[in-house]
């Protein structure tokens, strides 16, 4: 299977006592919601889904409750957490996923604090994306190191950046090397240069990924 092509099924972020949400879109009255990496949820204010409440909604965020706490979610950025080894402030050691049917391992996290989906590859050197991807959150990667990735594709045009910060949750990881290229991938890949600096364990379906570093 090529580098870059990954599974399209969905698959949730499991994290005991974390809450994780963000805010894809919006719908009117309604906020499109995606809790602990799920398929994004349209809810407005009052409903209650995975035990998050809906406050308040506008066309640029939505305030919810997550276990008793108030947080404000705003349109494209980062997930907010409550709960875990952190508490939500970029400061947790664990993350937990979930395997889908699959056997992918999918969750929702930011990159310099822009909201992406991610998919563990542990046969990917550097956490990877398209150029689209890297141009929709914010990155300058034409300033990065020239470079090419050859594919099923063919050889096509790369280029080696840093990232400021990678976050799943409430773990986060500052300085994270990363590649984008020119061909399309669904996903951002999370390569080893994020899973290197965990301990990777792997029960069943279940990963857990303790930060060494």
């Amino acid at each position: 299977m090529p580098w870059f092509v990954v599974s399209l099924l969905a698959l949730g972020m499991a994290s005991a006592q974390a809450q994780s949400v963000a805010m894809t879109g919006g719908m009117g009255s309604r906020a499109l919601l995606v809790i602990n990496g799920g398929q994004p949820k349209a809810l407005a204010a009052g409903d209650t889904h995975l035990g998050v409440k809906v406050l308040s909604v506008t066309s640029e965020q939505a305030v919810v409750d997550i276990g008793g706490k108030r947080q404000t979610v705003r349109l494209g950025e980062g997930p907010v957490s409550v709960g875990g080894s952190g508490g939500g402030g970029g400061g947790g050691s664990q993350i937990v996923l979930a395997a889908g049917r699959g056997g992918h391992f999918f969750t929702l996290g930011s990159i310099n604090g822009r909201s992406v989906n991610f998919v563990v590859d542990t046969g990917a050197t550097l956490v990877a994306m398209s150029a689209a991807e890297a141009q929709r959150i914010g990155l300058k990667y034409e300033h990065g190191q020239p470079g090419y990735s050859s594919t099923a594709n063919g050889v096509i045009r790369a280029y080696r950046i840093k990232l400021n910060s990678v976050r799943i949750g409430d773990v986060e990881l500052q300085n994270v090397e990363a590649s984008v290229s020119e061909g399309s991938m669904p996903y951002v890949l999370l390569g080893n240069s994020f899973l290197s600096r965990f301990q990777m364990k792997r029960e069943n379906d279940t990963m857990t990924l303790v930060k060494r570093y």
